[in-house]
This record gives C-alpha cells, sequence and structure tokens, in this order.
C-alpha cells in the first residue's frame, strides 16, 4: 500500500502532502487502541471516514476496505438529480453543494458526496465548511452521541451545517438592516452630498455581497432539501429508528430557512430598488441644475451674441453707456428666468 495510516488521539490520519487529509473516527474502543499502523481493518470499523483533497491512492485505499466506489471529483460536479443522490446496493450516495468561506470574504460552493452505508460515513469534499470544523470539535466532547452510528454522524453534521446557515442569514440580515439605515439616512435631505455618494456606494457593496451569500445559502438549502427528501425516503434501510425524529427535526429547519432566505432576497431587492431611487433621484436632480443653468443663461447669450454682431448701423455702439447697459440687460435676462423657476417650485 503506498498510504500510511497513523493513530492520533483515537484517529486513523494519513497525509501525503499538504493539502492531503483523510481522517477515519473509530468507534470508542478503539480510541483507546495502541495501534502504530492502521490497517484496513481499522477502516472498516470506523464509523466516519472524511476525504479531503484525496488522491487516487488514497480512495482506492478506502474504496477496497469498504468494498464502495468513492465518487471522483468529475463526478460530484455533475448537477442532474440521478447523479447526485442515488442507491447502490446498501449505500446511499449523496451530493450537494455547500456554502463555505463567508468568515473569511473568500466565499464560495463545493461540491461534498455523502457516502453511507450501514457501518461507515464517508465524505469527500474539497473544501472545509466551518461546520465540519464545529462538529469535528464537538464530536470529541460528545463521542457517545454524535458518532455512535454512521446514520447519526450525518444527520448531526447536517445539524451543525443548518446551525451555521442560520447564523450566516442572521449576519446577513444585520448586514442588511445596516445598509437600509445607510440607504434612506443618505436619502434625508439635510445629508452632504459628498457623505450621501459614499453611503449609497458603500450600501450597494453591502447588498452585492448580500446577495451573493443569500444566493449561495438558498443553493446549499436546495441541495440539503432533496438530501433529506431522498433519505427520508431510504430511511428505513438507511436510518436507525431512533436517528428517524432528527430527519423530520432538520426538514422543518431547512424549510424555515429557505423561507427567511426568501425574505432576505426579497428585502434585498426592495433596498436595491431604493438604492437606485435615490440615486436616479440625485441623478436628476444634477440634470435639473444644469437644465436651469443652460435656459438662465439662454437670453444673456442672445444678447451677448447680438451685440457682437460687426453691422455698421448699430447705434448702440456709439452710445456712451452702451457697454454697461448690455452688461446689466445680461445680467437682468439671467436672473428673471430663475425667478420665475422658483415661483414654479421647480427650484
Amino acid at each position: 500500500m503506498l498510504t500510511t495510516w497513523t493513530v492520533e488521539e483515537g484517529r486513523c490520519r494519513v497525509r501525503e502532502g499538504a493539502v492531503s487529509d483523510v481522517t477515519a473516527v473509530l468507534p470508542e474502543e478503539a480510541r483507546v487502541a495502541a495501534a502504530a499502523v492502521c490497517d484496513p481493518d481499522h477502516l472498516r470499523r470506523a464509523v466516519w471516514i472524511d476525504l479531503l483533497n484525496p488522491s487516487p491512492a488514497e480512495e482506492k485505499a478506502v474504496q477496497a476496505a469498504l468494498r464502495v466506489e468513492i465518487p471522483t471529483r468529475e463526478e460530484m460536479q455533475e448537477i442532474e438529480s440521478s447523479s447526485r443522490l442515488y442507491r447502490e446496493e446498501d449505500a446511499l450516495f449523496l451530493t450537494a453543494n455547500f456554502l463555505y468561506g463567508v468568515d473569511h470574504g473568500e466565499y464560495g460552493s463545493t461540491a461534498i458526496s455523502f457516502v453511507l452505508t450501514n457501518t461507515t460515513l464517508v465524505t469527500v469534499r474539497y473544501a472545509t465548511p466551518k461546520a465540519f470544523t464545529v462538529f469535528s470539535a464537538r464530536a470529541q466532547r460528545q463521542p457517545a452521541t454524535l458518532l455512535a452510528t454512521p446514520d447519526a454522524v450525518m444527520l448531526h453534521l447536517f445539524e451543525q451545517i443548518v446551525d451555521r446557515l442560520a447564523d450566516i442569514l442572521e449576519r446577513v440580515g444585520a448586514d442588511m438592516d445596516r445598509a437600509s439605515q445607510r440607504t434612506f439616512r443618505a436619502a434625508r435631505p439635510d445629508a452632504k452630498a459628498t457623505h450621501r455618494g459614499d453611503q449609497l456606494k458603500d450600501t450597494l457593496i453591502t447588498l452585492g455581497q448580500v446577495g451573493e451569500v443569500t444566493t449561495r445559502t438558498s443553493e446549499t438549502l436546495l441541495g440539503l432539501n432533496r438530501i433529506l427528501a431522498f433519505v427520508g425516503a431510504e430511511k428505513a434501510n438507511a436510518v436507525r429508528k431512533e436517528n428517524q425524529p432528527l430527519i423530520k427535526t432538520l426538514v422543518r429547519d431547512v424549510r424555515s430557512l429557505v423561507e427567511h432566505a426568501s425574505f432576505l432576497n426579497g428585502k434585498a431587492q426592495f433596498l436595491l430598488d431604493a438604492v437606485l431611487g435615490v440615486i436616479n433621484v440625485e441623478q436628476n436632480n444634477i440634470i435639473k441644475t444644469f437644465t436651469v443653468a443652460s435656459v438662465a443663461l439662454m437670453p444673456p447669450t442672445l444678447i451677448a451674441s447680438i451685440y457682437g454682431m460687426n453691422y455698421e448701423n448699430m447705434p448702440e455702439l456709439k452710445w456712451e453707456y452702451g457697454y454697461p447697459m448690455a452688461v446689466v440687460l445680461m445680467i437682468v435676462s439671467a436672473i428673471l428666468p430663475v425667478l420665475y423657476f422658483r415661483r414654479k417650485g421647480w427650484l
């Protein structure tokens, strides 16, 4: 075998490089074992095998030990339902896209596959959503509850993912509330024009990020909903009786989060319309100012054009006060349109 397995605190781990990490969580009785090398028997006894960026050798090792096909990365990218949710003999193959990286600002969606057998849960992933890290820490504190059976591991992991998505939606809601306050504060007449532009720009950036996160969250919830529906239909063979009530709880939680995500999407669209409306009003005010200025300058321009013509028979050219009279006439002709617009309420 090309891969060396070792025991670290009750876990069989293999590392073939900086990005490769395969963790096999053993049952409680194997946690105190002093074995120096993990053989395929350890893998068959594992409750949960987590494959992070697995190499072909690591996939073959797990496949040989469990006698089950591990989906490749290319197969995980397929979007048709029959390729993501299916059953082969006693194993369920479940794949969905999951949100990750929200805390670091470099968020995205990654496909994660869950292979559930009667004895082992195998997860295949190429990124690390925070829910996996949190669940691993919880599992070390509560192994008897969270690591009792492979179906319990999967359902409790789904529960942690749902909790994480709920936290993300709460944060998104708070960001939208702050964006809403900035939007309507910037729309007040007493707001400074420079601050107004900065606030509207920040609001647009926030709404763009909120829209991206809520869209990816909705995608994750949709995938979870499909997985839970499939598992619910197969629960008689795939989920132990004591864990079946957790499926109903997860379905209710996912549905409530889907509704909340839809509400946030609607709110984001409303705020986007409000921001664009405020920007449109600002642009109209600027255009109106230029329009009034151009109209107000038309009469003085006409007068200047008349007296700029070079005709001999122009008596005003020989008047002593002809030039001051033309200047005053241009000033008066510029003020009168402004007073008219102000009286009409256009300024």
